[in-house]
């Protein structure tokens, strides 16, 4: 709004004359571009230089949008946006494979719905039992090494399942001929009478009582 000789009309803080270039006024004072931006533009998060033209604001901080990147992998945030970490950005699959629970069966990262067992969690259909696969529908597990079980072959892994019945052991329990019984089921195998632990005869891996082991196999 006034009039200068061409050599008067200068910029405020380099002197240079700005003669018919471009120019950014400023409190009533004009600045040459290249001042302008070093004085009064915002700075780039990433580089420090003045942004000239687009900006892109996140993190309470100030971007050239192409200095905007992922800290891991270095790839420009695209729709899906990003994640925050320690005031480092991150893209969504980095941000997963770095910072979320890892499933203790697949060990992929645990993004909803889980389950949390052994100090760990677990994708629901990952909390299987480590031999069978099968779920526990009943909301119970046994824990050996590190991995659930169902009852089942927990027992077969510890070697407590009746060499009779061929189920768990959970009570009393008779060791014989290398293997375990219940109690009841340590019985003679020709009249089914249960035995006593030490009195008993052994035959082609067979237990019996006395007189039927007498009966059957006469010397």
């Amino acid at each position: 709004g006034q009039a200068w000789h061409p050599e008067h009309f200068v910029c405020t803080h380099c002197k240079e004359e700005i003669g018919s270039s471009l120019f950014f006024e400023r409190n009533g004072l004009a600045y040459c571009c290249k001042d302008y931006h070093h004085l009064f533009s915002p700075r780039c998060a990433y580089c420090a230089a003045p942004i000239q033209d687009k900006v892109l604001t996140a993190m309470d901080q100030t971007w050239h949008p192409e200095h905007f990147f992922c800290f891991h992998c270095g790839e420009v945030f695209g729709a899906e946006g990003f994640h925050e970490k320690d005031k480092k950005p991150y893209c969504r699959k980095d941000f997963l494979a770095m910072f979320s629970p890892k499933c203790g069966g697949c060990n992929r990262p645990v993004l909803e719905n889980y389950l949390s067992a052994m100090d760990t969690v677990w994708h629901p259909e990952c909390f299987v039992c480590g031999d069978c696969f099968s779920s526990f529908s009943t909301g119970s597990f046994f824990e050996l090494d590190g991995r659930p079980f169902c009852e089942l072959h927990y027992h077969h892994r510890r070697g407590t399942l009746c060499h009779g019945c061929g189920q768990p052991i959970t009570g009393r329990c008779i060791s014989a001929m290398g293997h375990k019984f219940h109690p009841e089921h340590f019985v003679c195998a020709f009249c089914l009478t249960q035995l006593s632990k030490g009195i008993f005869r052994e035959q082609n891996d067979k237990t019996y009582c006395l007189p039927c082991f007498n009966k059957l196999f006469p010397l």
